[in-house]
């Protein structure tokens, strides 16, 4: 039977990690192939995504996410950073990638090429940076199932300034933008959050069925 929504039951957003415990490297390895698994629109996956276990490089980051104490108290923090310059290069890197993957001939990929970029082409650029972030949710949501199945806690965050992380981490010279800031570790026994119920919306009201 399976246990993937039982494991979902499980998991919250962690208030208060237990600072001794630290994941396996072969845990990160899952948590990185399972995002590295993850969909995107066209396969694109216009972004990258930073795991951080520094201690120092964690405490600049805990400032620029407004003091959250998940950032220095956690195992290790996952950011998730869309391309902030996202151009025909981009595309023609990833049909190279379909190419070598497939044993296919480019020519034999240039209409499916030339369809990203008319799309993403006729995008502003505010609009493709939207865009782009988007695709990092995406990438966010197997990052916190994988890690429920392995039972790693996480903490989703968006509250921090963009422009501190980006400094922290040296993103602008990357053309990165932070979208997606990610705690990830061991809940404490302190954090009483763990044992309140779950709070979603009835199906009834959730689902439409036509």
């Amino acid at each position: 039977m399976s246990t993937y929504n039982t494991n979902l039951k499980w998991r919250y957003a962690t208030k208060k990690f237990d600072t001794t415990k630290k994941i396996s490297d072969s845990d990160i390895a899952l948590l990185k192939e399972a995002i590295q698994l993850s969909a995107s629109s066209y396969g694109l996956q216009p972004y990258k995504v930073l795991l951080i276990s520094d201690p120092k490089v964690k405490a600049q980051l805990k400032d620029a996410a407004y003091e959250q104490q998940q950032v220095i108290d956690s195992s290790h923090v996952v950011v998730f950073a869309n391309i902030s310059d996202l151009s025909e290069k981009h595309v023609a890197s990833y049909i190279e990638n379909i190419s070598k993957t497939r044993g296919l001939e480019p020519h034999q990929l240039e209409g499916y090429s030339n369809l990203m970029n008319s799309v993403v082409g006729g995008l502003s650029e505010d609009a493709k940076e939207v865009w782009a972030a988007k695709q990092t949710y995406i990438a966010l949501g197997n990052l916190l199932s994988a890690a429920a199945d392995l039972k790693i806690d996480s903490c989703p965050m968006e509250g921090f300034d963009s422009e501190k992380v980006a400094e922290v981490l040296n993103l602008k010279q990357l053309h990165l933008t932070p979208s997606l800031i990610v705690p990830i570790g061991y809940r404490s026994t302190e954090d009483t959050t763990q044992h309140y119920d779950k709070v979603r919306k009835p199906e009834e009201e959730l689902f439409i069925t036509l």
